[in-house]
């Protein structure tokens, strides 16, 4: 039987100034960006990350 992918979850503020570095560095850690929204003001958006659980 095919074991289900698990999933873990971050969101995060990415400042518009410094999301390349930022988009970077999560990238390392092993998380995909899924979305990114709109944030509290003009240079702030939030991103959401996703990263498979190992078991």
């Amino acid at each position: 039987m095919a074991q289900t992918q698990r999933w873990e979850y971050l969101t995060a503020p990415i400042l518009v100034h410094a999301a390349k570095q930022i988009l970077d560095n999560f990238g390392a850690d092993g998380w995909e960006l899924v979305q990114v929204s709109p944030g509290m003001n003009p240079e702030n958006m939030v991103g959401y990350f996703k990263r498979p659980v190992s078991d």
